[in-house]
């Protein structure tokens, strides 16, 4: 951590107060506006910290809206226009220690009735964001070239500063570090709030003269970033300051820029990180919008965005695929937006939530229960959650399994219980919820049950890529630790799930690369086999990559969901039948909601029990995920057991043969 963030952390107070997460410091919120005064808890200390919130309606066109804690609540800024600060009273009302409140909002801007709504929160954080305010002094020294420099807290040279006046009207000015300077003296400027390219305003001193102390404007920049006697905010944003996470050394904000190349494959950007949040603005050509994603909408892989552009009011655009994200950064997919041949762009890139699960309660990573009768448009499945992957089946009668995940077109699932490419439907879709999985269709799911997840390192990921083509391809993903458990699945033809397991596999041994797989399922109830080469057994895996062997298909569409232990919540692990009651300690406190077992040296189906369904000392009901049959309600073959559970007496071969062999998950 560099010694300026140090210091400004202790004067903060945040000075052996442990780690920060992205987490801590920006949220992306979505809800949907009642009309009446309501708080936004999204976990972010505004009251505390100080910080800014951008909202936006979704539904319709309507400005976005901008407020920070430096000039005040209800004094809002539109980043698409050019007008000064005004007052609102009904709109954003107060700044929290856990997010903010907002009012009745009879403008539609904030919280208008049935309206839907994204909200992006910045925290003040060195080393992620800053915001000053300031007074315009004009040329008060005389002579050419002269410049102001102004103090700020960033700790860090800024990536990219945004300025407008709020004492009247005037443009919103970008600087960013990876424009090139204008001349000898004066910054290349762009702005937020129109399709203009950079360059001709002088508003800012060189690129060389932004520093971790200051920022620096031309003083003599008349009708832009300092004019006398009107008042300013510029909101700072850092770039690739490695002072976050478990150990401090990784960066959660990155400012940088590209060049397009007019290909339908994309420019791919590293990042280091998976991101959340993406704003890009072309910076060589003027004309074109400036797209802003994130994850939460729908920042997806191989589909259709859901998009806002800073500079227009429009409602939310999903009719393009702007940007792709990956594991270590994104790709710019669009030749008629983002990729233009030649053109040069610049964006601002915030990490994927960080905190590790081990922060967190089991409910808060993991939910399970029956559907919900709901009209269009009303919450299916419910969790405390944004849900990140979602597994659902009928448990009565002949049915598809369903997954669902982030990373894809919220409408688009797989099936487990079959090798068939990935389809889409519009029902059980929406993953645009903080609460849960929305409909877009009327749909009666009490019939149904649902398993969902939240990716966080340590226990669950998700990973989108593409076959090489070559004899292996090395899978980046944040998992942070060395999966036990991967699940493979190719999405755009028909392929077998390959299922790998850490712990029946040895490192730099043909049984490296086992796998339970059968060409003719979807989940095998074969054995595991250890002689194919799907998985690498030259190279074993990380906690930032895997590599993935026989993958000759070029530009093959892959998904794998990755799964490690975390103490108290989670368990990947074996057991060796006895015939009799057996015990699997799992490490919990309060038995298992979530059990998933396999046989492993002999033919047997994919298990699950669950805690909604019955994990009790009488009859258990179970599901086979490599199978559309309805769920077995009348046998008696597992028993709760605080620390795990246990495996009865009456429980078949496929799950207690004496000597055999078996792998579990298992979660609290």
């Amino acid at each position: 951590m560099s010694a300026a963030i140090k210091l400004l952390k202790a004067a903060a107070g945040n000075a052996g107060g442990g780690p920060v997460y992205v987490d801590d410091v920006f949220s992306t919120f979505l809800y949907k506006g009642n009309a009446s005064s309501r708080t936004i808890t999204n976990g972010i200390d505004l009251s505390g910290q100080g910080g800014m919130v951008w909202t936006k309606n979704r539904t319709q066109a309507r400005n976005h809206s901008l407020y920070d804690t430096a000039r005040g609540a209800t004094k809002r800024l539109v980043p698409d226009g050019d007008g000064q600060e005004l007052t609102y009273t009904d709109t954003l009302t107060a700044f929290n220690s856990d997010g903010f409140s907002v009012g009745a909002d009879g403008s539609l801007f904030i919280n208008a009735n049935n309206e839907d709504y994204a909200s992006w929160t910045f925290r003040k954080q060195p080393g992620f964001f800053d915001i000053v305010t300031y007074t315009g002094t004009g040329n008060t020294t005389g002579g050419s070239p002269q410049w102001r420099e102004i103090s700020h807290n960033l700790g860090t040279a800024p990536g990219m500063i945004l300025i407008k006046k709020t004492s009247g009207t005037g443009n919103w000015f970008i600087w960013h570090r990876s424009v090139a300077d204008d001349s000898a003296y004066a910054a290349s400027t762009g702005f937020l709030n129109t399709t203009s390219d950079f360059g001709g305003y002088s508003g800012f001193q060189t690129n060389a003269n932004q520093t971790a102390t200051h920022f620096s404007l031309r003083q003599n920049s008349s009708g832009q970033t300092n004019d006398s006697g009107d008042t300013y905010v510029a909101y700072l944003f850092a770039h690739d300051a490695q002072d976050f996470g478990t150990d401090e050394d990784e960066a959660i904000i990155k400012c940088g820029s590209y060049t397009g190349n007019g290909s339908s494959s994309g420019v791919t950007v590293d990042l280091g990180f998976e991101p959340q949040w993406l704003f890009v603005k072309m910076s060589s050509h003027s004309g074109y919008y400036s797209p802003l994603v994130d994850s939460m909408r729908g920042f997806i892989v191989g589909g259709n965005d859901a998009t806002v552009w800073p500079n227009v009011a429009d409602a939310e655009y999903s009719g393009a695929n702007y940007l792709d994200p990956t594991s270590t950064g994104f790709i710019a997919t669009d030749t008629n937006n983002t990729n233009l041949s030649g053109k040069s762009y610049i964006y601002v890139a915030i990490r994927r939530p960080h905190k590790p699960a081990s922060e967190f309660a089991a409910t808060d990573l993991f939910s399970l229960g029956m559907g919900l009768n709901a009209s269009a448009g009303e919450k299916v499945y419910s969790s405390t959650f944004p849900v990140d992957f979602v597994l659902s089946k009928k448990p009565s009668g002949t049915s598809d399994w369903y997954v669902r995940d982030r990373l894809r077109p919220f409408d688009n699932y797989l099936n487990p219980n079959d090798p068939r490419a990935a389809s889409s439907n519009t029902y059980e879709n929406e993953l645009d919820h903080m609460d849960g999985v929305y409909t877009t269709s009327a749909s009666n799911t009490t019939t149904w049950m649902s398993w969902l997840w939240k990716r966080a390192p340590g226990f669950f990921d998700v990973v989108a890529y593409t076959g090489s083509g070559s004899g292996s391809t090395v899978v980046k993903h944040n998992l942070g630790v060395v999966p036990e458990m991967v699940w493979r699945k190719r999405r755009d033809a028909s392929q077998q799930y390959y299922i790998w397991a850490s712990a029946l596999s040895g490192a730099g041994t043909a049984q490296a690369n086992g796998n339970f797989y059968t060409s003719s399922q979807g989940f095998s109830n074969g054995q595991y086999y250890a002689g194919d080469t799907q998985f690498d057994n030259v190279t074993p895996p990380t906690a930032t990559e895997f590599t993935q062997g026989a993958l000759k298909t070029s530009s093959a569409q892959y998904m794998i969901y990755l799964f490690a232990s975390v103490a108290g919540i989670s368990k990947i692990g074996t057991y060796t039948g006895t015939g009799s009651d057996l015990n699997v300690d799992c490490g919990f406190s309060a038995g298992a909601r979530f059990v998933l077992i396999k046989r492993i040296d002999a033919t047997g189906d994919w298990y699950v029990y669950d805690s909604v369904r019955g994990i009790v000392a009488g009859n258990d009901p179970y599901i086979f995920v490599n199978s559309n049959a309805g769920g077995v309600t009348n046998t008696d073959y597992i028993d709760p057991l605080s620390s795990g559970f246990t495996i009865t007496s009456s429980a078949p071969a496929a799950l207690n043969a004496s000597s055999g062999e078996y792998l579990f998950l298992a979660i609290a």
